[in-house]
Formats: structure tokens, C-alpha cells, sequence
């Protein structure tokens, strides 16, 4: 052969070393930051802010101020990805500093963190070591690169990955490598498929329909939707879209308005438009909403088919954000409630749920376990009674709007009265309709929803799930709605404690009023007694002081008996609804001998019905639960195959009344524990890894387990730590095994909370 093609061979060779050495952000290295650190850094509550979930959070970079700040007094300018700033540049006048780039001839502070993780390895498998904070609630130094050398010494394990096994060596590589080619990143571009686009094109339409009917339409369905991950039934797999105001109108590129919230003045010109979502989806923020020809045809028919008019399109005030009720009035408020009922629980799952990753100043106000359900809509007086609607309107509006620090109890009082005033008009109006089972409604499987709460995050699913609960929810249009806007809608995660306390003071109110809409269901004379078990203790002061009395003397058409009414109607609600309960629940609910699921393999059969004896017992006959973290995610192996399930721990209270002294009002000896099939957590905080033939040895060790050490040795034998040398294996199996099982709903799941067993 000629030397030419000697030559040729050669530098074809080297031309593929150089490009092998050419890293791509989008093909090398996001998939890393996926793998390893979106699920601490993701969403408000990642440290730093810094976001890695997308190449704008890569390079926008770090930021000293925390989101979350109970106790600031001004409000803080927001910092949304995607939204309040465009490119690098203005994330830097906005206070971010880059994580990616070379300063003052120091390496990139990525990567001397990433040195600094790696020169600190964990025992494998082993506790932490002592005094290292990995609470939610640490402070964080957020240094910048010419910080690091004093943030190295003061913390020698405050390297990336933090406190988890870290980066594998090819990983740790490629990423430097990167960093050292001046870590270019390219943005990922979505283009919505064919199918897709044509959807979208609808969509749109419907949303910008012209005149003053369209435009109340449009601005209504954009205030309840405008958190949604939106997805296309028969569209592509995996795209998701959110709806945005933008300057530009439908065919041309998206021009996002960033205003605090969804309902502030826009300012300009808009329309309404879909984009797509080109960050990683994270579970804690992935709320879904499907979108089809026939949910089109819904939305049409609600809005559009029927005679009302409009005789002028309301502003954006501070009175109109506050009452919703009277903002959209000229929306038939059967329409408006219908659609949210439609798709109840992703209503409930905005607020309970919620987009903020940290929840806190929400869910402190609800207990750890309940039920909700909702009334018909053609027994809900505010939808079918015009003079009481009109009556009522008014009372209904919600604080928050202002937020001076002086004004935090007057606002509260002012509310207060007024939801009070409500309160007492509605049990006139409803003296003379006793309840009974045709106003539960009953129209689809969200009519049946299920809560559970972990501290200061919750989640939602279809059915009823567990033991009966101590407290259950019914919610009308009035409830529901103030619900959504007080959590969602008028919400702002950047706003001061004021704001923040006028929101956890009012959802106290809301809370209250479903479940004394729920007491009507119940024999009047039980009525009193079953509030006074909910609110114990310090609750009979808020009882006197902050809530309306209880309608005692209207009666209840149900028969319930006299005999721990709620109970009986638990029961009856069970029997009574199974058609449209999405979760029987035969582990936590056992009849008979039989404590499984019928449907699984002989070896999930029979783990089941051992985990079943964990449940329906409180932690003053099971100890071990006092030692169990809120939600314990348990990884059983059979053959080639494994499914996971949750041990959520449901803490008792005296009351759930205050807005602080939560552990003064927890009663741990009366905790006990639901098992669910599947992951009902975003945030779980230990993970369990076992063959189902161990699973009788696993459950009786923890009926045996009495002290400290007796769990301790149950978590070396089976516990994945986060010092395991397969912890990231086995994590990220989780978002596998959510793939594979529910893919609509999968996203990668939080590890912040994972505790240090």
C-alpha cells in the first residue's frame, strides 16, 4: 500500500481523537448531573440555587441568598429559571456568580468542589461522620472561587457530591475534562413534534379566542393551569409544555412575561402560548396535566357553549387577585367548578403537593393522613343559589396582597371576620338541607383523593389509601377554589414573612371550614365531641377564639348509628364507592386472612401480607415506628424483576392549630405507619434493599426492635446508606422503576431528605 494512504489512515485517526475529546454538554455531561446532582439540585431549595437540571442552571451559576426565608421582612426579588432572566449576563446582574468558569486564576469552583468530594471519600456504608450537617435547614456558604480555600478548611466534607458516595471515575473525568475545555454548553432545543404542534395550535386558539367571553375564558384557564406540566394524549412520550403569557403571538418564538404571579398586570399586549419544557423533570414539580381532543371539546362545551356574557374584562388589582370569586363572576360558577372536579386531584396536588419544594409554612396546618372527597356541584348552594352567591361573594376574598410587616395580624383579623361572616351565612343557608349521600360527588375517579404529609412536603394519589384517617376533608367550589388561590395562585415563595404568614393563617381557616362541612354528614350529637378530639389541648383556645361554632342541631340523613359515627362512615363511603375508588387498599385494610393484593406473584403476595402486620398499630405497641423516618422506601427483589414500596410514617397530633410549636402538639407514642405499593414521596429518606425472602425476616426484626441498636443492625443488614458504594445504582433505580411503572408521572426524585441511619 502507498504511503499516501499510510497518511491518510493516520490523520483519520487523529481527527477521531480530537473529536473524542470534544465533549458535549448535552451528550456528555448533563446526563451526569442527572444521574448525581439534580436530586439535590433542582427546583428553590437546591443549595446555592444552583440548578442542574438544564444547561441555563448550569451556566447560570450559584447565588448567596437562599429562596427560603422565613423571616425576612422584605421580599425578595424572584430568580425563576427560564423565566425572570435570559442568559448568562443578566443572571450576573441579578447576583449569580458562575460555578463553570476559570477566576482569578483558580479552577472552576466546580470542579475544586468536585476535587474536594473526592478527597474526602465516606467509609462505605457507614453513618456519617459526627457533626456533619445535612439537615434541610443548614446554612449554606455559597462561596465563590476566591472563597474556597477558607470554605475547604472549615469544611472538609463540603465537597460535591455532598455527604453521598460520590462521581465513579469516568464520571469525575469526563466532567473535569469538560471544565478544562472551558465547559461549553450548548442549550437544548425542543421542537414539538408534528402531532404536537397541531394540538398546541389548538390549544392556543382556544386560549386567545377574541373578545371580552374569550379573554375572561383564557385569563381563568391560564390562572388554573399555568402550573401544569401539560402533555398530549397520542403526542410524543416525554414532552412536556407550560402555558405562558408571551409577547409574541401563536407561529412565532416564545417571549415569556415575568411577572410574580400569575394574576399580576402583565403590562402589555400577550398571548397565551405553550412551550416546551427543556429541563430535567423532577418529581417534586412534576404536576401533569393531560391535554386531548376530548378534554378540547370539554373545555369548549364548559366555557363557550352556553349563553353568559361579559360586560367587562376585570383588571388586575389587588382587589381582583384577592377574590377570584368576584374577579370571574361572570363565569357561571357551575362551569368553573365542574372543570376543577374534572380534574380534581390535580388541583389538590397544587396545593397540597405544590411547586415550592418546601412546604412547610403550608403543611404544618394539615395532619400526616386524610381523606378528601368533594361536594356535587348541583347540591353546592353557591353554585345553584344566585342570592346566596351574591351574599356570600364578598366574604370570600383572601389576604396576602399586601405585605407590610406591620399590617400581618390586622390582615389576619380582617380575614378572619369576614371568612367567619361566611362561615355563618352558610350553615343558615344549609339548616334546612340536611346532608345525605347524593351531595358526595361522584362523577370520575378523582372524587376520592387520599393525602399524606412528611413534615414539610405531601403528596396526593386517587383512592383511599391506608387505615381510616382521623380527619376527613369535603370541599365545595368556595373551599377548593380559595384553596388553589391562597397556595398556588397568590402565593409567592420570594415574599416576606408577612405574606407568608397571612397565607399559613388563612389555609388554617380553609382547613377548618372542610372539616366542618364534613361534621354535617354525621349524627348532630356527635358532631362536637369528634372536633374536640381534633383540636386537643391548646386547639380548645383557636376552637373559642379564631372559628365559627359548629351547627349542632341540623340533622344528617345518613345512617351512620351511634357508635363512633365517623368510622361508620368511612366504612360506608368505602363500601358505597367502589366503582370509582382507584386505590383498594387489602395491606392496610385487611378482610380476612387475605392481606395482599390478588393481581401479584405468589412472592409479592406473601411479603404483602407480612408488611401488613405493621400496619393498623400505633408506635406505643410497635417502637420501632418511633424510629422509622417519615417515608421509608422499601426495594423487594423477586427472580429478575423488584417493586418498591412505601412505609410512611403518620405522626399524631394534639392539634394542628398554630403556626409554630409543631413538636410541642406531636404525640410519637400514637404514630403509625401505611404501606403503599408503589413511591408516594418525592423526598424519601432511607431506602430498604431486600430479596422478598427476607421480607418475613425484615418485618419481624422490626416487631422485634425495642432499642437504638436493634434498628441499627437491621439498617446494616438491609439499609442502602447514603456512604453505600451502590447508592447512586439503586437511587436512581427508583426514577427507573417510576418510568417503567407510571412514565407519565416519573421524574427524578429528592434526596435532600435522605437521612443519615
Amino acid at each position: 500500500m502507498s504511503l499516501r494512504f499510510w497518511l491518510s489512515c493516520l490523520l483519520l485517526l487523529a481527527g477521531r481523537a480530537v473529536q473524542a475529546e470534544d465533549l458535549s454538554y448535552q451528550r456528555d455531561i448533563q446526563p451526569i448531573f442527572t444521574a448525581k446532582c439534580v436530586a439535590c439540585h433542582a427546583c428553590y431549595d437546591s443549595p446555592c440555587q444552583l440548578n442542574l437540571g438544564s444547561g441555563e442552571g448550569a451556566s447560570r451559576g450559584g447565588h448567596k441568598l437562599p429562596v427560603y426565608n422565613g423571616v425576612r421582612v422584605k421580599a425578595q426579588q424572584p430568580t425563576r429559571l427560564f423565566l425572570d432572566a435570559d442568559g448568562d449576563a443578566a443572571w450576573r446582574r441579578k447576583g449569580f456568580h458562575s460555578v463553570l468558569g476559570a477566576e482569578n486564576n483558580q479552577a472552576a469552583l466546580m470542579a475544586r468542589m468536585l476535587e474536594l468530594g473526592r478527597s474526602q471519600p465516606l467509609v462505605p456504608n457507614a453513618k456519617l461522620p459526627p457533626g456533619l450537617d445535612i439537615g434541610i435547614g443548614r446554612e449554606n456558604s455559597c462561596p465563590r472561587p476566591g472563597e474556597f480555600d477558607t470554605y475547604a478548611r472549615k469544611t472538609a466534607h463540603g465537597g460535591m457530591p455532598f455527604a453521598v458516595t460520590g462521581l465513579s471515575d469516568n464520571e469525575y473525568s469526563t466532567v473535569q475534562r469538560w471544565l478544562e475545555q472551558g465547559a461549553p454548553v450548548e442549550h437544548r432545543q425542543l421542537t414539538p413534534s408534528a402531532v404536537d404542534a397541531s394540538q398546541i395550535a389548538e390549544w392556543e386558539r382556544l386560549l386567545n379566542t377574541p373578545g371580552a367571553r374569550g379573554s375572561l375564558v383564557g385569563r381563568w384557564l391560564y390562572e388554573h393551569l399555568y402550573i401544569a406540566h401539560l402533555y398530549f394524549e397520542g403526542g410524543e412520550g416525554g414532552h412536556f409544555y407550560q402555558v405562558v403569557r408571551s409577547r409574541t403571538p401563536s407561529g412565532e418564538p416564545v417571549d415569556p412575561i415575568a411577572t410574580r404571579r400569575p394574576n399580576d398586570d402583565p403590562g402589555t399586549r400577550f398571548s397565551y402560548r405553550l412551550r416546551p419544557i427543556s429541563d430535567v423533570i423532577v418529581h417534586k414539580t412534576h404536576i401533569t396535566y393531560r391535554l386531548s381532543a376530548t378534554k378540547l371539546a370539554r373545555v369548549q362545551s364548559l366555557f363557550f357553549d352556553g349563553a353568559w356574557t361579559v360586560d367587562a374584562v376585570p383588571g388586575y388589582g389587588a382587589n381582583h387577585r384577592a377574590n377570584p370569586f368576584k374577579t370571574f363572576q361572570a363565569i357561571p360558577a357551575e362551569v368553573r367548578y365542574q372543570f376543577m372536579l374534572d380534574n380534581a386531584e390535580y388541583f389538590v396536588r397544587t396545593f397540597i403537593r405544590g411547586p415550592v419544594c418546601r412546604g412547610q409554612i403550608a403543611t404544618d396546618v394539615i395532619r400526616d393522613n386524610f381523606w378528601v372527597f368533594f361536594q356535587d356541584p348541583q347540591h353546592d348552594l353557591y353554585v345553584t343559589d344566585r342570592r346566596y352567591r351574591e351574599q356570600t361573594t364578598p366574604l370570600l376574598a383572601m389576604p396576602g396582597q399586601f405585605d407590610e410587616m406591620g399590617g400581618l395580624f390586622a390582615f389576619w383579623k380582617t380575614y378572619r371576620v369576614k371568612r367567619n361572616q361566611y362561615e355563618q351565612l352558610r350553615t343558615q343557608a344549609y339548616a334546612n338541607k340536611p346532608a345525605d349521600w347524593k351531595q358526595i360527588w361522584s362523577g370520575n375517579d378523582n372524587a376520592l383523593l387520599s393525602i399524606f404529609r412528611q413534615h414539610d412536603s405531601s403528596s396526593v394519589r386517587k383512592g383511599l389509601i391506608g387505615e381510616i384517617p382521623q380527619t376527613l376533608w369535603w370541599m365545595d367550589f368556595p373551599l377548593l377554589e380559595r384553596t388553589y388561590y391562597q397556595l398556588v395562585v397568590n402565593f409567592d415563595v420570594f415574599g416576606n414573612v408577612s405574606h407568608q404568614g397571612q397565607t399559613r393563617l388563612y389555609f388554617d381557616l380553609i382547613r377548618n371550614g372542610a372539616e366542618l362541612n364534613f361534621l354535617r354528614l354525621l349524627p348532630a350529637a356527635s358532631r362536637q365531641a369528634i372536633l374536640n378530639g381534633w383540636y386537643e389541648k391548646g386547639g380548645q383556645l383557636k376552637l373559642l377564639l379564631a372559628y365559627t361554632s359548629i351547627d349542632s342541631s341540623t340533622p344528617s340523613l345518613l345512617e351512620l348509628g351511634k357508635a363512633d359515627a365517623k368510622r361508620a362512615f368511612a366504612r360506608q363511603l368505602l363500601a358505597r364507592y367502589t366503582g370509582i375508588n382507584a386505590a383498594p387498599d387489602p395491606i392496610n385494610r385487611c378482610q380476612g386472612g387475605h392481606c395482599y393484593r390478588s393481581d401479584q406473584p405468589v412472592p409479592l403476595q406473601l411479603a404483602e401480607q407480612a408488611l401488613s402486620r405493621l400496619t393498623s398499630k400505633i408506635a406505643a405497641g410497635l417502637p420501632v415506628i418511633q424510629q422509622l423516618p417519615e417515608a421509608t422506601l422499601l426495594r423487594i427483589e423477586y427472580g429478575d424483576r423488584r417493586e418498591i414500596y412505601s412505609l410512611l410514617r403518620n405522626r399524631a397530633h394534639s392539634n394542628v392549630a398554630f403556626m409554630y410549636g409543631e413538636s410541642l402538639r406531636w404525640q410519637p407514642r400514637l404514630d403509625t405507619l401505611t404501606v403503599y405499593p408503589g413511591i408516594l414521596s418525592s423526598y424519601p429518606n432511607f431506602l430498604f434493599s431486600l430479596p422478598a425472602s427476607d421480607v418475613p425476616a425484615f418485618v419481624a426484626a422490626l416487631e422485634q426492635a425495642k432499642e437504638s441498636g436493634d434498628f441499627e443492625r437491621l439498617v446494616e443488614r438491609w439499609g442502602i446508606r447514603r456512604s453505600h458504594p451502590d447508592f447512586w445504582r439503586y437511587f436512581n433505580d427508583l426514577t427507573r422503576y417510576l418510568e417503567e411503572t407510571d412514565p407519565v408521572e416519573a421524574g427524578v426524585l429528592d434526596m435532600s431528605r435522605y437521612e443519615n441511619l
